[in-house]
């Protein structure tokens, strides 16, 4: 056997057999399995695998308590698609739908036992769906070295075609019995030459009289039937094999009970049965008794004669025979009298002489024949002639006449003379289509209720208002059950009508039937009694009403809106009748009149109407009253206070839909105002001339003086003026532009859609507010925005330069874009910061529960491989949680000032063994390289993103090209790129040969989330961090990217003038441990816990506290404490950078280590860990936390023992020192720290958390220099400031806050801005300035 994937070949060498199974068990995995590697594996286990897969029979092994699945290659095609999945399993898991019939085989085999089941039913899940089957399963135990079950082998036929097949077969066998026994002729199977019964149906066993025939010969059962020729004639068909069948033949029988012998006609026939071979070896017989039908037949001949004579006698019914063609045949003596015809007359004719000519033609005669050869009968009505051409309607039958086999021989044909009953009918018909028509334009539908059955009898119109279908009768419950319950008892019930009480006029609500809808129904109704008075129907009539009704309530609403409206506005409104009689007024009359109503109807209205002008009004008035033409008229009315006001009168005519006048409305309107503007305006028309003059002139002012270009042109674009505005907009003296076409001027990407409103404008509309770019005498091009109207022959145009306003828009969007930007930016940072907190606890207590449970398994290899594999897990749920915070901008960074250069060259070798060598690196470094303050992990991070984004762009091959320069970005890049500020830049450039990408990709490639990658194949977090890293380090990202040729990523960041820091670190040194005694400030309980527990283990120490009042406490109790270990975020009032200070100022020898997997502000500013602060970032390993553990412990040995360095030469200004400096912070960690750097300088130092605090200390104390945060709470920094320059002008003011500038103070004493985060050289620098600056007014440097 050759070795298979890195096996040795004597692992497998009980694999005799070369089928697909052996090749799968040797190439599984079977370390991770009860069973262990195969080299473990029993001798016996192995003999039996080498069995099974010799077999040709489905057999598995169900090896141990778990029943472990080994399987030969027959089992693996019963388990279809399980398969290979199968193998190794546990037999209870891989067919869980009969996990319990494997649990008994399990615990019986084990046991020693054996099972068989022979078509054994389950229900199994294969080929995706679940199924019945039917199995012969055999299980039998394999025994072990030592002579105990070590596991089962289990031996599998599935049956389940044969136990499908079986029962087919029997179910076919049951409907043949079922079809034997309810045929509708008797049947017998009889075999061999005696014919001997084998099988007879109930009609047979009716037939002989249930005579005990089966198993019998003929001869013996039936032997009453000798001499009738019926055993010859079996004996005939069996010998000869030819079928024989009879009609009516007689059968004599003796009844079994004793009597006479009976006679039976039967029709028969005798079908010879043979083998394969085509021998007779049985005769089977099928047969009817027709012994009723043929008594029936001889009575038929019996009573034809009689027949003939009832036919004659006949003489209201027309009776004739015809032939198949429709040849009379007979004809009775009532055809003689209605048709007029003898019988000698007719007999041999066709029957169609009886239509009229237009049935003729379109063939009715033999339509009837049809229908009743179709259907047996045909009721047959029309229009027949008489002999005397009298036509007459006749309606009757017309039937097939069988033979005695039922074969039609000819037809009959009954009818009557009903013409009078017709014609009544026709008129009946009309009448009653007359009433429908009616009923249905009416929307009436009539009704008759029986009282006593409840039966309602409608018409098709009651139905359809109802919603019901139509039918003849209806129960009365299916239309109370429609109606409203609450107005069920108005409509009518059962006890109100059989009283006779119900209502008879009366309207109530129903929901249709048919569609639910609510409607309004009318019902006038009337009682009918018998001759004796009695009750005995409810009739009437019922009609939809609720348009009417809707149209009276929108009328009422109608009315009431009108009368609101007219109280509502302001003028006088009246009404009057067709007679014009005025009978309404609304309030606004009553309050001017200062008149009641019955003053002013009728005829009042002329008594406040001035006696001069009451005459022409009232003439007015009567004419419009004849002709109903509107009536206006102007008139002065009476005010109640007795003044007398100029009004003007409209009033319409309301006309009825006829034409008829019903009513007039009218209103009266206040023209006092509006006839003394009149007069004024008669008074100013009579200086028009003059004021035309002085307009034309303001005109020709306006042209000449306007700073909006104007232009008159003509349709077909030629300038016939222009203003002097075009010379100071656009450069252009009117001698450039008259007789030229104002199109040369347009911009070509604006032709198109100038000249499209050019058409508009030859096409009579206004231009308003288009906008386009003209040509300026010196090249360039201005926006304009036109406003136009054209005339009879030319365009009048004024257009506003809008250049620097669409300019101010475009950066006003690009503003608000930025805005949007940061604003979503924010938030999906206040939410990942929020779940990498939580979420980096869970990390941590997972990591340092499996980091000391690693100990506790030393050894156990297996153990060890899987908690290795879930602090995998661990690291890449750590990975991702640095990924949210670096997208969202919340990372805590630690710069170092680094070269980028040197950088690059340290991840050579980690890169290339990261993207794989199908891709070639190029690495291009310039000279002279500046540095960078940067995070320079967080930058490995971003470049080895980068890498492999780029990877997989060139699908694993390509060329990768990195490079790392200076660059400056100016002034003109910064206003076209958001958030870049000008200046020098160390630029890394990382350059792919990939697929590229399009421009709307390129515009979302920095979302979080977005990828352009399978599912499954990234996160979509990868560019997302690399541009939060470089926003928050406050540089520039910028893509370049072109389909089929690759992508460019610039990544900018801000030169550093500092030197280069070098630090050593050691990862592969022995983790150390110690005997300090460490404070953990913890309130995540598991993460407590587990690293109280890690530091225990490594030796030191350990006090531990679940928030900082807590730890504080206990730092309060004078028990010596060398390292204080606490959580960034912990809930209470006391902050942790205030316990770190608090603890700090009681023992100063302690140091101080911060942890969390999210800092907020509390230690972190501007995206970066604040000075001299010690940060180890959840979830962290036990070695990780050994290390920075010894190593801030250390550093604080370090700092204690350093001696406090002498003054060194003085190359320059000597320090200042000795200054008494108030802090103003309300970061208690940032003042601690501002502290004790001013303290190393030598100065003496005030701390205040806020403006107020601050102004109390300078009123008692005697202050230099004032150094203040601008964002504090409460009054802030400036206007502190301003108060203290006020107050104590001799105090210098240093602003120390994270903007880029401070405000300017007046007054005598410096001011200068340091900003944040700061070190000791450059606060000095900060002190020396406004120390040494002389008291005079000076900006803020």
């Amino acid at each position: 056997m050759t070795p298979r994937d890195g096996v040795t070949p004597s692992n497998f060498d009980f694999l005799a057999h070369r089928g697909e199974m052996a090749r799968l068990i040797a190439a599984f995995d079977w370390s991770g399995t009860p069973l262990g590697v195969p080299a473990q594996w029993p001798q016996v286990l192995k003999s039996t695998i080498a069995l099974i897969l010799q077999s040709p029979v489905p057999i598995v092994t169900l090896w141990g308590e778990d029943g472990i699945m080994l399987y030969n290659d027959a089992y693996s095609e019963f388990a279809g698609a399980r398969h290979p999945a199968l193998l190794g399993s546990k037999v209870r898991e891989g067919w869980e739908e009969v996990a319990d019939f494997n649990d008994n085989v399990m615990r019986v085999g084990l046991a020693g036992g054996t099972l068989a089941y022979r078509d054994q039913e389950l229900t199994l899940y294969r080929e995706g769906r679940s199924h019945q089957a039917w199995l012969n399963l055999d299980y039998s135990p394999i025994m072990g070295a030592d002579g105990r079950p070590v596991g089962v082998m289990a031996i599998v036929v599935e049956t389940t075609g044969k136990v499908r097949a079986e029962r087919w077969r029997k179910g076919e066998q049951e409907r043949l019995r079922q079809m034997f026994e309810q045929a509708p002729g008797f049947i017998a199977m009889m075999r061999g030459p005696d014919h001997v019964f084998d099988l007879v149906n109930q009609a047979y066993l009716q037939l002989v009289e249930h005579r005990e025939v089966i198993g019998k010969p003929v001869r013996e059962a039936l032997s009453d039937l000798r001499g009738q020729d019926f055993y010859e004639l079996l004996d005939r068909v069996y010998a000869s094999g030819e079928p024989h069948s009879a009609i009516a033949m007689p059968v004599h029988l003796a009844p079994a009970s004793g009597g006479p012998t009976e006679t039976k006609f039967v029709d028969l026939v005798y079908q010879p049965v043979t083998d394969q071979d085509g021998v007779v070896i049985g005769i089977f017989v099928q047969g009817t008794d027709v012994t009723e039908r043929v008594a029936a037949e001889e009575a038929l001949r019996a009573s034809e004669q009689q027949s003939r004579q009832i036919l004659d006698g006949a003489v209201d019914y027309v009776i004739l025979a015809l032939s198949l063609d429709g040849i009379v045949l007979r004809w009775n003596e009532g055809a003689h009298r209605i048709f007029g015809w003898a019988e000698e007359d007719v007999l041999g004719r066709h029957w169609e002489m009886l239509f009229t000519p237009e049935d003729r033609l379109s063939g009715k005669p033999q339509e009837a024949m049809d229908a009743a050869m179709r259907l047996g009968t045909a009721h047959h009505e029309r229009w027949h002639l008489r002999k005397n051409g009298e036509a007459f309607w006749a309606s009757g039958e017309i039937s097939p006449i069988l033979d005695g086999a039922g074969k039609p021989i000819g037809l009959v044909k009954v009818l009557r003379d009903h013409t009078a009953e017709h014609l009544a009918a026709s008129a009946m018909r009309e009448l009653e289509a007359r009433l429908r028509r009616a009923q249905e334009a009416g929307g009436v539908g009539l009704f008759s209720l029986n009282l006593e059955t409840s039966i309602l009898v409608p018409t098709p119109e009651f139905c359809k208002i109802y919603g019901v279908p139509y039918a003849e009768a209806l129960p009365i419950s299916v239309i109370e059950e429609l109606v409203f319950p609450s107005d069920r008892d108005i409509a009518s019930n059962s006890d109100s009508r059989r009283d006779g009480h119900s209502p008879l006029n009366v309207e109530y609500r129903i929901r249709r039937a048919d569609n639910g809808q609510k409607r309004v129904i009318a019902r006038k109704g009337e009682f009918e009694r018998d001759e004796q008075g009695n009750l005995v129907r409810f009739v009437g009539v019922v009609q939809d009403v609720t348009e009417q009704r809707r149209a009276q309530q929108e009328l009422r609403e109608s009315e009431a809106r009108f009368r609101a409206l007219t109280q509502a506005i302001p003028n006088h409104v009246w009404t009057a009748r067709p007679d014009g009689k005025a009978d309404w007024f609304n309030e606004r009359v009553y309050n001017y009149t200062g008149c009641k109503a019955e003053e002013l109807i009728e005829d009042g209205w002329a008594r406040v109407m001035h006696p001069d002008d009451s005459a022409a009004a009232e003439e007015r008035w009567q004419a419009c009253l004849r002709s109903g033409e509107v009536y206006q008229a102007e008139f002065r009315l009476r005010d109640r206070h007795g003044g007398y006001r100029w009004h003007i009168a409209r009033a319409v005519p309301i006309r009825a839909e006829e034409g008829r006048i019903v009513r007039w409305i009218g209103t009266n309107t206040d023209i006092g105002e509006l006839r003394a503007t009149r007069e004024k305006l008669e008074a100013l028309n009579r200086t028009l001339e003059q004021r035309v003059a002085e307009r034309t002139a303001d005109r020709d002012r306006m042209w000449r003086l306007s700073t909006d270009i104007m232009l008159v042109a003509a349709f077909d674009s030629r300038i016939t003026a222009i203003n002097p505005a075009w010379k100071a907009v656009l450069g252009w003296e009117e001698r450039d532009l008259i007789g030229q076409s104002f199109m040369d001027m347009i911009h070509p990407d604006d032709y198109q859609a100038t000249l499209h409103e050019v058409s508009k404008l030859g096409s009579g509309l206004t231009t308003f507010l288009f906008e386009n770019r003209y040509r300026c005498k010196d090249g360039s091009y201005r926006m304009i925005s036109w406003t136009a109207v054209p005339d009879e022959g030319f365009i009048h145009a004024v257009g506003r330069d809008v250049t620097e306003e669409r300019a101010a828009a475009e950066t006003l969007r690009r503003t608000e874009a930025a805005l949007q930007q940061a604003q979503k930016m924010e938030a999906i940072g206040n939410l990942t910061g929020g779940v990498a907190h939580d979420f980096n606890n869970l990390l941590q207590v997972i990591a340092g529960n499996l980091q000391l449970l690693s100990k506790d398994v030393s050894g156990n290899e297996r153990a060890a491989r899987r908690i290795t594999s879930a602090l995998e897990g661990v690291s890449r749920g750590s990975k991702l949680a640095a990924q949210l915070l670096a997208f969202g901008r919340r990372q805590a960074l630690d710069p170092r000032v680094v070269s980028i250069g040197r950088l690059i060259r340290g991840m050579d070798e980690m890169l290339r063994r990261t993207i794989g060598e199908g891709v070639e690196i190029e690495t291009i470094v310039s000279g002279g390289l500046w540095n960078t303050l940067i995070d320079p992990m967080q930058l490995e991070n971003a470049l080895l993103n980068l890498a492999i984004n780029a990877r997989d762009a060139m699908d694993g091959f390509g060329k990768l090209t990195i490079e790392a320069g200076n660059a400056y970005l100016d002034d003109a890049y910064a206003r076209l790129n958001d958030d870049v500020q000008p200046g020098q830049y160390v630029v890394l450039s990382v350059t792919d040969t990939g697929s590229g990408m399009s421009a709307d990709i390129v515009e979302k490639v920095f979302e979080p989330f977005f990828s352009t990658k399978p599912e499954g194949k990234g996160t979509g977090l990868g560019l997302s961090m690399v541009y939060g890293f470089v926003k928050q380090s406050g540089g520039h990202v910028k893509l370049y990217s072109e389909v089929g040729h690759g992508t460019t990523v610039k990544i900018y960041l801000p030169r550093s003038l500092q030197v280069e820091d070098v630090e050593v670190q050691r990862l592969d040194a022995p983790i150390e441990g110690g005997a300090e005694i460490i404070l953990v400030a913890e309130d995540d309980a598991g993460v407590r816990a587990t690293v109280v527990e890690m530091l225990q283990d490594l030796g030191y120490r350990v006090l531990k506290a679940s928030d900082a009042a807590a730890a504080l406490s206990i730092v309060e109790s004078g028990l010596t404490i060398d390292l204080l270990f606490t959580d960034v975020v912990m809930p209470g009032s006391l902050k942790s950078a205030d316990l770190a200070r608090k603890a700090r100022e009681r023992q100063p020898q302690m140091a101080v280590l911060f942890t969390s997997g999210y800092t907020e502000n509390s230690i972190v500013h501007g995206g970066r860990l604040d000075p001299d602060v010690q940060l180890l970032s959840k979830p962290y390993t036990r070695e990780a936390l050994a290390r920075k553990i010894r190593h801030v412990l250390d550093a604080n040995k370090q700092r204690l023992a350093k001696p406090k360095p002498p003054a060194p030469e003085q190359a320059g200004p000597p320090p200042v020192s000795g200054l008494r400096v108030l802090v103003v912070e309300d970061d208690a960690l940032i003042r601690m720290n501002t502290a004790d750097m001013l303290a190393d300088l030598g100065h003496a130092c005030l701390e205040a958390a806020s403006g107020d605090e601050a102004l109390k200390l300078l009123e008692s104390n005697s202050v230099d220099v004032l150094l203040t945060d601008l964002g504090l709470p409460g009054m802030d920094g400036e206007t502190l400031a301003r108060q203290v320059r006020q107050t104590w002008p001799a105090v210098a003011i240093v602003f120390a806050t994270g903007s880029d500038a401070a405000p300017t103070l007046p007054g005598p004493s410096p001011a200068t801005w340091l900003g944040k985060p700061f070190g000791v050289t450059e606060l000095d620098a900060a002190l020396r300035r406004v120390a040494d600056r002389p008291r005079s007014p000076a900006d803020v440097n």
